[in-house]
């Protein structure tokens, strides 16, 4: 049965269909914003696999290129393995949704999303997440929800909910806000130094479109809605569950109340947990994994009352507080800028390095092609954790850490116009124990000024978490790993002290109010400008010089109907000037001419020969030209690059002059005045610069 319902959000109809595509899903639905459509399904296996103790969920998006009327850049011509774009789609889609299952629900579970029409205006990152919930709200799979998903914007102080990509550009914020009807599930985005009550605002508005987008979910679940499966409870044994209280919970709760680094706490929990496996391996044989995870409850249940009763964490520290932070700059000596920065556990080795228009990045999706001239790319090698695993390439969650890391710090780089750099900013974490993405971000806007980037501020980030049993709540500033893993949210926030620029918040539980999101943004500013304060003591201001290893890049502009002149035919003109100087050269159509050279000097000396290549000779000007042909009547010279005139043999010298070669030969340097310009043909004159040097000699002679 086709059921199609309809509702009004930003001025345009938002449509969610079910019964016409994918009906062997276990649901499946078609969502259409203005022109652009993606159909989404659900489906979960039957039963779930005895070797999972996780959910295994699967979330997939991807962008058909035929949606916009193109075919796949590349050889072979058709979709490859996901972009960056469609990963960070399929983050924002996975987040807000995996909260909503029954906790006991172990059956693997697979999301699909394919966007079958795009028009060029409507972003289908967030259509697919609300069409996500609305194919598992309608499905048969257990599902606690629904959720919707929108993007904000703001133009002139005023809030637009699902901005066109147009309207993006002239927006000073961008929210992807998904939550329920009466809390907020996931919030990411960026901004341009937006303040705590600011976004605040923002996400009330989201809230307000959210709802709407909730009640058409429920009205097509009333008609289109399938009988939910069970989700079977997980029962444990309640002797057995006695018996690991009795031989742990004193010893736990000591591990608990006791400060130790990360290494030392989890050789504790193990050892521990082999002291309890072994003692009840007798009495419940092949209960492992059910004892592991009493363990597990056990853990979270004493790390959280601890925080809620007396305000202390595992590591000794109150809520507010912020581990020690250190700094190192320009330890690695051949990169263009470097800095290392740790806090608590937590390590960033970051890297920049300056390149030329060469240099940057083309990005083609759906919407037109366009470049980067900025990228942060973030890596997490296994021994950053102290553990052995493959390097099989970027994992989803290193894209999405550095993405947040690059919107972070984006929105203060220089404009190309006084930085026409190419940069590139690579972070490798070298130790984790919290918060990587953050310490990216700090150490990211560090080594920005280090390589003497025209960073005007710092920009520093931190997470923040939560934990909530009823009605009572505690944020904690700068979270270990254990408090985000028995935890309720993971909010990060990055900014500098004027506002906010990038933010992302993930949560466990089914949405929290808008009073814990204003203590938590409160709480992040106190953290943020702590941080701050240490940067700014370890450097305030960018270096003045850029390291002798970068690249040096002189800007100019010529007209644009001479820029095939720079070229030449068949590239020769501009060919020729990169071998002469030692340069690369790029033009942009405008005009815009980006010199870039190891040696200032170089690019300087090719910088002055394109002004006068592309000069335009002006009568009375005088030249040092070079003699290019001797003929019987006079002497070929030319006056700038390209542009040649006739030295006739008449305007050599004052006296008569028999022969050209009794003066000149091909090669030799002269200096010649421009005496008129006749159908494109210039005649010089020597004799002219002789006449009047003899006046001024006889002027001074006669004071």
């Amino acid at each position: 049965m086709l059921v199609k319902k309809e509702v009004e959000i930003g001025g345009k109809i938002f449509s969610i269909e079910t019964g016409r595509y994918a009906k062997q899903a276990n649901g499946s639905v078609m969502v259409r914003y203005a022109d652009t459509m993606v159909l989404v399904t659900a489906v979960a296996a039957e039963e779930a696999k005895e070797e999972h103790d996780f959910f295994p969920l699967q979330v997939e998006y991807r962008e058909k290129t035929s949606a916009a009327g193109k075919f796949p850049g590349g050889y072979i011509k058709r979709e490859g393995r996901p972009t960056e774009k469609e990963i960070l789609s399929a983050r924002l889609i996975d987040r807000p949704i995996r909260p909503l299952f029954p906790e006991n629900f172990k059956n693997e579970t697979q999301v699909i999303a394919f966007v079958f029409s795009h028009d060029g205006e409507n972003d289908a990152d967030v259509l697919a997440a609300v069409g996500a919930s609305a194919a598992l709200t309608i499905s048969n799979i257990p599902f606690d929800g629904p959720m919707a998903e929108v993007r904000v914007g703001r133009i002139n102080g005023e809030f637009i909910v699902n901005p066109t990509i147009q309207q993006l550009k002239e927006s000073d914020i961008e929210l992807v806000v998904a939550g329920t009807d009466d809390s907020i599930m996931m919030v990411e985005g960026e901004s341009k130094e937006i303040s705590e009550v600011d976004l605040l605002s923002a996400l009330k508005f989201a809230q307000g479109e959210i709802k709407k987008l909730v009640k058409l979910q429920l009205e097509l679940k009333e008609e289109a809605g399938k009988a939910k499966r069970e989700a079977v409870p997980v029962v444990i044994d309640e002797a057995l569950k006695n018996d690991v209280y009795a031989l742990a919970f004193d010893k736990f709760k000591e591990i608990v109340y006791t400060v130790l680094s990360k290494e030392e706490r989890s050789a504790k929990n193990k050892e521990l947990s082999t002291f309890v496996k072994e003692s009840l391996a007798e009495k419940y044989p092949e209960q492992e994994k059910v004892i592991g995870g009493i363990l597990h409850d056990l853990e979270k249940e004493l790390m959280r009352e601890r925080i809620l009763n007396e305000g202390i964490r595992l590591d000794g520290r109150n809520t507010k507080e912020i581990r020690p932070i250190s700094i190192e700059l320009g330890l690695l000596p051949r990169t263009h800028g470097s800095a290392l920065f740790t806090r608590g556990e937590t390590q960033s080795l970051t890297t920049v390095t300056l390149g030329t228009k060469n240099d940057e990045q083309t990005i083609d999706g759906l919407i037109e092609e366009y470049t980067k001239k900025f990228m942060l790319h973030y890596n997490f090698p296994p021994f950053s954790v102290g553990e052995v695993g493959r390097m099989s390439g970027v994992g989803r969650r290193e894209i999405g850490h550095g993405n947040l890391a690059e919107r972070s710090l984006k929105v203060l780089m220089p404009p190309e116009e006084t930085f026409p750099y190419t940069v590139r900013v690579i972070s490798d974490i070298l130790e984790s124990n919290g918060s990587s993405s953050m310490a990216t971000v700090c150490a990211g806007s560090l080594g920005l000024m280090d390589a003497g980037v025209p960073f005007p501020k710092p920009v520093a980030g931190i997470a923040m978490g939560l934990v909530k049993e009823a009605n009572r709540f505690a944020v904690l500033s700068d979270i270990l790993g254990n408090e985000d893993h028995l935890g309720d949210m993971d909010f990060k926030v990055a900014g500098t002290t004027d506002g906010i620029t990038a933010f992302q918040m993930d949560i466990k539980i089914k949405g929290i109010s808008f009073e814990i999101m204003e203590t938590a943004l409160n709480q992040a500013k106190e953290g943020r400008y702590h941080i701050l304060g240490i940067m700014n003591q370890a450097i305030s201001q960018p270096r003045e010089q850029l390291s002798s290893f970068a690249p040096r890049l002189i800007t100019m502009k010529v007209e644009t109907d001479q820029i095939g002149l720079i070229i030449g035919p068949g590239g020769k003109t501009i060919q020729g000037m990169q071998r002469l100087f030692g340069v690369d050269i790029n033009i942009d159509d405008n005009g815009t001419i980006n010199i870039a050279s190891p040696n200032k000097e170089n690019a300087t000396k090719c910088k002055e020969y394109i002004k006068k290549l592309t000069a335009t000779p002006e009568v009375g000007e005088v030249y040092d030209g070079v003699i290019t042909k001797i003929m019987d009547f006079g002497a070929f010279v030319e006056i700038l690059p390209g542009k040649e005139g006739l030295l006739h043999i008449s305007q050599i010298d004052n006296k008569r002059v028999n022969k050209v070669t009794d003066y000149y030969k091909e090669g030799d340097k002269v200096t010649v005045k421009l005496l008129k310009i006749e159908n494109g043909k210039f005649s010089l004159s020597r004799k002219e610069l002789l006449k009047e040097d003899n006046r001024e000699t006889e002027t001074v002679e006669q004071k």
